[in-house]
């Protein structure tokens, strides 16, 4: 297919925390929000929404209240005596040059390029080996505050065209922007109002994208739920685009997805109502008027055409299949009872490329690397050595190479390119970062434990080597448990300043993720969701009975699914953690399905409204309405952007909301809002530096800690 480029401290700490919890002992003066009385009929059970009226993103109440909110949330942070160190090493840390693999387009050599600290990744140019490169695309100039970034990118067959998405304040709706590739000018082919949308190019007369009607309510929360697949021929206007497919009501789906294959022969369409399941069609693009054909008409599994040759189509799919196979079967009678196994299943997740006339089969074991080259008669070829214990990706290029270019990384190795030789099999490094980091001086362990119904969970332990384990060590435990993700290693800049300061970073691999296939899958999902807060609880009650740490010193984090999966967790066992770091969550599940493309999610959550058992089961663990009076929950920062349009705002204020007028003692419970930034992606570089200086330095105060670790580890030494 295309490629789309789309105990350690001592005494002295103890005399420090005991200064620093004391001056956390004062009630925050939260801004008052009122509340309404909105009553909701669930199958008989009156369920009570106060805060309801924090969903209208467009309403100035709800503006004031963000701005009250940040100004009590940033006073708070600003008096942490060490922020602005934290913000300082994250910056050093931070500011080293960081390449991507180069790829050809049109006999010209591409890449990446981020000087260190620029917001936005740079997209060089040259001619040929030997030549300068030049920049060609610098996203740092679409905006002033680097809050508009690059969203996506795909190059005509030639190479003379490029078509851009561009996403501003990190909005999921985007432009595309087509750009001739020679002299760099802009073409009069701006296609708006793009959502959830890949760019592929039919040769290089035009290409396929997909969208929504544009909603009459909020662009940031009202639902979509209609996609639809266009073909924009260059030189046309956008109200002349062709809908392929999802015009109609029996065509309606949530999700609609269209790719040519390389050779141009054939589009191949997904379509789906859910993040899990799909039908597939294909169009023969070589015939005058090509008709839809069906390969899957349901969307019981997850299949996806990989590449094909003549007539000949490659299949990856898990039907009949949890781990995934790749089958073959020839275009003219493309249905399941036709198609023949190529590469078969294994006891190990599979995740396939394709380059230089070769298929690379990625297996996740317990959720690290193994990759096999194949050829295309389905011969295994080579394992490929990899140089060490982590993650690999990248495995792909263009039929006609001789090389490729995979990243290997670890919790402590920054990511390295490798450049591959395809027919000998051998890896050289292409670039390796020169970063402030020393990995020789932290280790990594991959521990497995029991969940409460005995199912044994992975968990890799990162830190540094000689910390004593004394359950003293401050640790972040980091989980996401959903829609089929796997948590692999990888090296986070951010992290190795928590690293850096005897801090522990655990990642178990929860049920809900790929790690283990669908059936891992599907053990974390609908009525079987409590198994993944089981999973991450019985993590943290690993990390404390092993003197990692101990409730006083731990921190729970995650992020969109991860923040729900935080905020189920801090309510339901408040004791266990000192610190709650919940972002982007899914946090009112009665009613998440209701905005912008929330349905989709409820092949993982159910909806309320399926019936009354499933919206019992959500009811009791929706952080927003498990928040009770009189509770002392632990420290709580919640992180959101006022642009969010995959999980809306609204899920965090009203759960930070009812954190707020509930919280027993102390403890704060905060919310800080990125304005002009969406659900995370293309965050420029210095606000997702000042973010992790905040959550560092709140995580570490409320701990007790006055200086930072390696401060007080100083003090002792002296």
């Amino acid at each position: 297919m295309k490629k789309i480029y789309s105990g350690i401290i001592g005494l002295g700490l103890v005399a420090g925390s005991l200064s620093a919890q004391s001056q956390n002992q004062s009630k925050v003066n939260y801004p008052e929000t009122k509340k309404v009385d909105t009553l909701t009929d669930y199958f008989g059970t009156e369920v009570k929404d106060p805060y309801r009226w924090l969903e209208d993103d467009r309403s100035e109440e709800t503006e004031n209240w963000v701005k009250r909110q940040n100004e009590v949330t940033f006073d708070y942070l600003e008096n942490i005596p060490y922020r602005n160190k934290l913000k300082e090493r994250l910056t050093k840390l931070w500011d080293y040059e960081k390449l991507s693999a180069p790829f050809t387009e049109g006999g010209k050599i591409y890449f990446f390029k981020n000087d260190g600290l620029q917001n936005q990744s740079v997209l060089y140019r040259r001619e040929s080996e030997e030549a300068e490169a030049k920049v060609f695309l610098d996203p740092n100039k679409f905006s002033d505050d680097g809050t508009t970034s690059l969203a996506g990118m795909s190059f005509s067959e030639d190479g003379k065209k490029l078509a851009y998405a561009i996403s501003e304040g990190g909005s999921d709706w985007r432009k595309i922007i087509v750009m001739n590739a020679d002299d760099k000018k802009i073409l009069g082919d701006t296609i708006k109002d793009v959502k959830f949308s890949g760019i592929s190019w039919k040769g290089n007369e035009g290409f396929y994208y997909s969208s929504y009607d544009k909603p009459d309510g909020s662009e940031l929360s009202a639902k979509t739920d209609q996609h639809k697949l266009y073909y924009h021929k260059l030189g046309t206007p956008q109200s002349d685009d062709q809908i392929i497919f999802g015009n109609s009501e029996a065509q309606k789906r949530r999700y609609v997805g269209g790719s040519v294959t390389e050779d141009n022969r054939y589009l191949i369409i997904s379509a789906r109502n859910s993040t899990s399941g799909g039908e597939l069609y294909m169009m023969d693009l070589q015939k005058e008027n090509p008709e839809l054909v069906t390969i899957l008409d349901n969307q019981d599994t997850d299949s996806y055409v990989i590449e094909n040759e003549g007539s000949k189509l490659f299949i990856v799919t898990n039907l009949d299949a949890p781990n995934k196979k790749i089958v073959t079967v020839d275009a003219s009678d493309p249905s399941p009872e036709n198609w023949e196994d190529f590469i078969p299943e294994t006891e190990h997740v599979l995740s396939p490329s394709t380059g230089g006339g070769y298929f690379f089969t990625e297996y996740m074991v317990d959720a690290i690397s193994k990759v096999k080259q194949y050829d295309y008669d389905g011969k295994l070829v080579r394992e490929v050595e990899l140089p060490g214990v982590g993650s690999a990706g990248g495995f792909g290029a263009k039929k006609d190479k001789d090389v490729l270019y995979y990243s290997f990384t670890n919790y402590v190795t920054p990511g390295t390119i490798y450049k591959y030789d395809i027919e000998n099999g051998t890896s050289e490094v292409y670039n390796k970062p020169t970063i402030d980091f020393d990995p020789e001086q932290f280790t990594s362990e991959q521990v497995f434990y029991e969940s409460k119904d005995g199912t044994k969970i992975p968990m890799i332990i990162t830190y540094k080597k000689g910390t004593q384990l004394n359950g003293k060590n401050p640790t972040i435990l980091y989980g996401y448990g959903g829609f089929n993700v796997s948590l692999t290693p990888g090296f986070s800049t951010a992290m190795s300043v928590w690293l850096e300061q005897g801090g522990v970073y655990a990642v178990p691999n929860l049920r809900g993720g790929g790690e283990y296939g669908k059936a891992w899958h599907d053990a974390g999902t609908k009525l079987k969701k409590q198994n993944v807060f089981d999973d991450f609880i019985a993590a943290a009650e690993y990390l404390i009975d092993n003197d990692y740490t101990s409730s006083d010193y731990l921190a729970v984090r995650g992020g969109s699914n991860g923040g729900l999966l935080v905020g189920a967790t801090m309510t339901q066992r408040p004791d266990l953690m000192k610190v709650a770091l919940p972002a982007v969550g899914v946090m009112d599940m009665l009613r998440y399905h209701t905005f912008t493309a929330g349905a989709g999610w409820a092949y993982d959550y159910g909806t309320s409204e399926d019936n009354k058992e499933m919206f019992q089961y959500l009811y009791n663990y929706s952080p927003v309405h498990s928040v009770e009076a009189g509770t002392e929950y632990p420290a709580t920062l919640v992180t959101t952007g006022d642009h969010d349009d995959r999980v809306v705002p609204a899920h965090s204020f009203k759960y930070a909301a009812e954190l707020q007028d509930k919280q027993e003692g102390t403890n704060p419970t905060l919310i800080r809002i990125e304005t002009n930034a969406g659900h995370g992606a293309g965050k420029p570089t210095s606000k997702i530096i000042e973010e992790y200086a905040d959550i560092f330095g709140f995580t570490l105060y409320n701990m007790g800690f006055e200086a930072l670790p390696n401060e007080l580890k100083e003090i002792t030494k002296d």
